[in-house]
């Protein structure tokens, strides 16, 4: 496909936030298929996300959210390999949602490595206890376990959670689509998430 339409190009930009250029050639290398230069991109995007993973993130930006009531409030850490980058709108905005999204849906780690080993063992035990008189083998037991855990580390891990603003892919996805949009490595470093009354 030699000619790709404008509109498309405008409609792929607005679903990923990537510059007319990248959306263009996404469309061109996949015959003008929306999901497929989106499924593209966001190849692309873990691609380099994995090249800068061992980037030092020195800089970056601090985003406090308070939610209408003043009930609920939320400070997080962004990181970033410059300081230029830092101050870019795409890392204002992706922190700001970060914060937001924090607020909404409470989870209390970053990733599956954060989290307590001990609340995991805790999860782990009750779990198989429940299993236990289901009669099923030991060996599938297991297997129910652990997608189960996994499935705990997507509603408890930041990383892991299906994004606010587009549930179709996760914090981390989003966090990676950001880190080929600015080309660099960009951490969610910390988080706090206050409430009134906890």
């Amino acid at each position: 496909m030699s000619k790709i339409d404008i509109k498309l190009i405008q409609d792929l930009r607005e679903k990923t936030g990537l510059g007319m250029m990248d959306c263009k050639k996404a469309l061109e290398e996949n015959n003008g298929d929306i999901e497929k230069a989106i499924e593209h991109l966001r190849k692309k995007g873990a691609a380099v996300a994995a090249k800068r993973s061992d980037k030092a993130t020195s800089q970056g930006t601090i985003c406090a959210y308070v939610h209408p009531g003043d009930q609920l409030g939320v400070l997080v850490e962004i990181n970033c390999e410059t300081d230029f980058v830092a101050r870019t709108e795409a890392v204002k905005q992706f922190a700001k949602d970060i914060a937001m999204h924090i607020a909404a849906f409470k989870p209390i780690a970053i990733s599956p490595e954060e989290v307590d080993p001990k609340l995991v063992e805790k999860e782990r035990e009750v779990l198989t206890a429940q299993l236990a008189q289901s009669g099923k083998p030991a060996n599938i037991i297991a297997q129910i376990v652990d997608g189960r855990v996994n499935k705990f580390y997507a509603e408890i891990c930041l990383l892991k959670q299906q994004f606010m603003k587009n549930d179709k892919i996760t914090v981390e996805e989003e966090m990676k689509q950001l880190i080929a949009k600015t080309g660099e490595n960009i951490k969610i470093r910390r988080f706090v998430r206050y409430q009134v009354g906890e």
